[in-house]
């Protein structure tokens, strides 16, 4: 497993119960985890710093409930990379801390590729992956259907210091987006992806992971230049193992290019009892010069 275990502003402090309690920078936060299936105790008689707690619904969603004044929107620093965090529906932050992994090996593959590099990052979201590749020197194009997603990474790369360096913003559909490029003939030294399970395109297309996986990384493969540097796909999708993720690779790069493949899960430490708390699974292909 690899482990994001680097970081000063960011830490999971205990769990127990589907919840986890969590510091962002200064921040404390309760927020539920499925992964958390043991019993540690009572977290919020246990703590008396918690700052927000958010509840699931029985309908779905949830909501959250400050139990302390919370700023509506606060930064927090991974090393020289800067993040606007604000509390979401669906429980959700605008970050997952586990990928400071993968900005470590991308920002580790771009400085030492000694040339322009290139990096298209699809379902883009905030734009972690984005900001990191852009202070390693790369160009981006990120790509998200959602606006405010879009709007939110513009913040984090503005709150980094970046926002001269050379980035586009594309609210669009991932599939046609991709389709476009290749009609166009432009090419990438790295591909960034993270599928959701379940979603809509910018124009209400409708995107099925165990569906539309296959097809998009087929397309992929038609949008890498004569010397690839990497592709990285996340996972957050149950049903979508480590193995599956490799027959993929295997069936649509390796005929076509000679690369390393490692797919491993990603996780966080737990301070309380040295746990480690899994959150998902992270395939990276690198590719021989």
């Amino acid at each position: 497993m690899w482990i994001a275990d680097e970081w000063k502003d960011y830490e999971i402090i205990d769990s127990s119960k589907g919840m986890k309690l969590e510091r962002w920078k200064d921040i404390y936060l309760l927020r539920p985890d499925p992964q958390v299936i043991w019993d540690n105790g009572d977290l919020l008689k246990k703590y008396s710093n918690i700052h927000a707690i958010y509840y699931r619904s029985n309908k779905g969603g949830g909501h959250w409930e400050n139990l302390k004044q919370t700023p509506s929107t606060w930064q927090i620093h991974y090393k020289d990379l800067t993040f606007n965090i604000k509390q979401m529906g669906f429980k959700h932050t605008g970050l997952f801390p586990e990928q400071a992994v993968n900005w470590d090996y991308m920002m580790d593959k771009i400085k030492n590729s000694n040339r322009p590099i290139k990096v298209l990052n699809l379902f883009a979201y905030t734009g972690g992956a984005s900001v990191a590749c852009l202070k390693a020197g790369a160009s981006v194009v990120h790509v998200d259907s959602s606006r405010g997603m879009v709007e939110w990474c513009k913040e984090n790369v503005k709150a980094s210091g970046l926002e001269d360096k050379p980035i586009r913003y594309l609210v669009d559909d991932v599939v046609k987006f991709v389709q476009r490029e290749i009609r166009r003939g432009n090419h990438y030294d790295a591909i960034i992806m993270d599928p959701p399970s379940y979603g809509r395109g910018s124009n209400g297309e409708v995107w099925d992971i165990e569906k539309d996986l296959d097809h998009l990384i087929t397309l992929c493969v038609e949008l890498f230049s004569d010397k690839p540097l990497f592709f990285l796909m996340n996972s957050y999708t149950g049903g979508l193992t480590k193995e599956v993720i490799h027959n993929l690779v295997k069936l649509r790069i390796l005929p076509k290019h000679k690369a390393k493949v490692e797919i491993e899960e990603i996780g966080l430490s737990i301070t309380k009892d040295n746990l480690i708390l899994p959150c998902g699974i992270t395939g990276r292909v690198e590719f021989y010069e």
